[in-house]
């Protein structure tokens, strides 16, 4: 059997966002407390935890085969990695991370062209010099080592954090002044490895499983049975990925009809459905979608 492709995911804030996504696409990873080698139930693939600055630069020196991480930190190191897929999913929501400076609610700064000759502090120094060069404002970056957000105004003008709904700024007395950059996971791959066609193989079915998992994460099963005179109505109520499926019952004069939808749109078509004839209306969940 080939050699099992080294993976490395995200531990912090992403790595239980991470893990259920595998876990929907049909991996199950389990670790003991403090370990950064998880067990993965495939051969395929070894699976290691690391800090999602450090995966991009271990993807392309080939300490890692393939890694899952930030496309902002993709870019904060300047990797040189194939990048396979973007996946749309952050710690909370499905809404992309945000750098963005921030500055106290009191501060006098409204503008990012007023942080000209100030100090800014944050652990994307890149990114951050990256957009000051493009604005054309000379200031200050220095690293922070965590805790950005305390550090003003007293240890620095403005920070850059991360964030998906600026609540946590928020609570710390700041106010959002522009975006940096937005940001999704990324699965990478190292590029001798990307080379390899069963190397290759392995690792797009992977990342179709993967984004076949996110692709349902909004989306239900619904079968019911329906009269056929009255299976016109209940198509034109039905909105899916695909034609709905049609199949004929033992029962004379009945089908069975069975789709994929929104979600959010069940609550109100199921009693419209029910209204039009269908019987026997089953909602399922989805694990993963894959076109």
């Amino acid at each position: 059997m080939a050699k099992a492709l080294r993976i490395g995911l995200p531990s912090g804030s992403l790595q239980e966002p991470t893990l259920e996504l595998f876990r929907k696409a049909g991996y199950s990873i389990s670790r003991a407390s403090r370990t950064y080698r998880p067990s993965i139930d495939d051969p395929n693939f070894e699976v290691r935890l690391l800090r999602a600055q450090e995966i991009a630069p271990y993807v392309q020196d080939g300490f890692l085969d393939l890694g899952l991480t930030g496309s902002d930190w993709i870019q904060e190191t300047r990797a040189k990695v194939q990048t396979v897929s973007t996946l749309r999913f952050s710690k909370a929501t499905a809404q992309p991370a945000r750098w963005v400076i921030a500055v106290p609610n009191r501060s006098p700064i409204r503008r990012p062209a007023q942080l000209r000759g100030k100090r800014i502090a944050t652990e994307a120094v890149g990114l951050v010099k990256q957009y000051l060069t493009r604005r054309k404002i000379r200031a200050k970056v220095e690293f922070s080592w965590g805790a950005t957000e305390v550090k003003v105004p007293e240890l620095a003008d403005a920070v850059a954090d991360i964030t998906e709904t600026g609540s946590s700024l928020a609570a710390n007395g700041l106010r959002i002044l522009d975006t940096v950059l937005e940001s999704y996971p990324q699965l990478i791959a190292n590029r001798r490895i990307w080379s390899n066609r069963a190397d290759r193989t392995r690792i797009e079915n992977l990342s179709m499983l993967l984004e076949g998992a996110l692709r349902a994460r909004d989306l239900v099963g619904l079968k019911m049975n329906v009269p056929r005179r009255c299976l016109r109505s209940v198509n034109s109520t039905l909105s899916s990925l695909r034609d709905p499926t049609i199949s004929p019952l033992a029962r004379d004069g009945w089908v069975a009809v069975e789709t994929v939808m929104e979600e959010k749109t069940v609550r109100s078509i199921i009693p419209r459905l029910k209204l039009l004839g269908a019987e026997g209306i089953i909602e399922y969940p989805l694990n993963k979608v894959v076109s």
